[in-house]
């Protein structure tokens, strides 16, 4: 059955995020999706890590319909739905409430680009999206917050697989990537960028975002056409 797969490499990626101390008691889910099946596994709502079996995910189609498992899913799946649906290129997405990047998007900011650790990971700051509408909230409160980071990044031009995080305002940090372990990868790296930014702050409140040209040698030596970064 081709969902056991799936559910090995979404079940390792939530285990992952625990594993980095991303999510607290059950604040937080990884989901992956088979594009050829049309179909995704995502944590059940409300179950500890320490009681995640591969078994106990919820398969679900691109209608949030349950197709496998006996258990809800993730209050947050119409979000990821909404990620899945827009951008065929992302195999994996994961939420946290990890605290650096939570304190931002609680803080509506965005993290700024100071340094080249930040820049090894996206050309740029990572975007903190609009907050959601009185109506948003009332009416499909959490497919509206995966539109409102997909509404920010058709506006501001950008690439999913490029910034492949985002703050939600008041909310807290969404990950993704081409699988579920890339984007529990991504979620790490977002927090520890956070945090670092964080710090730059309290150093020196005055920081500058780091210059473009710098940004550009960091982040296509890893990510470019020539990228030399690691082992062919």
């Amino acid at each position: 059955m081709r969902t056991r797969e799936l559910r090995e490499e979404v079940f390792r990626a939530n285990l992952a995020l625990a594993d980095a101390g991303l999510v607290v008691l059950t604040w937080g889910n990884a989901s992956g999706i088979d594009h050829d099946l049309g179909l995704v596994a995502i944590k059940p709502s409300g179950v500890s890590y320490a009681a995640l079996t591969p078994e106990n995910l919820v398969v679900v189609d691109l209608d949030g319909n349950i197709v496998e498992g006996s258990l809800r899913p993730s209050s947050d799946l119409p979000t990821h739905l909404e990620l899945y649906r827009a951008w065929s290129g992302i195999g994996g997405v994961v939420h946290t409430h990890s605290i650096y990047g939570t304190a931002f998007a609680q803080a509506a900011s965005s993290i700024p680009c100071y340094g080249t650790t930040h820049a090894d990971f996206c050309p740029g700051g990572i975007p903190c999206v609009r907050a959601l509408t009185e109506d948003e909230v009332d009416s499909g409160y959490e497919g509206n917050a995966g539109k409102s980071i997909i509404e920010h990044y058709r506006e501001k031009n950008l690439k999913p697989l490029e910034y492949p995080g985002a703050l939600l305002s008041h909310h807290g940090p969404f990950a993704w990537g081409k699988n579920a372990a890339k984007a529990a990868e991504n979620a790490l790296i977002l927090e520890s960028v956070a945090k670092m930014a964080f710090l730059t702050r309290e150093l020196r409140p005055d920081s500058k975002a780091i210059p473009g040209y710098i940004v550009d040698k960091h982040y296509l030596r890893k990510h470019g056409p020539n990228a030399y970064y690691g082992q062919n």
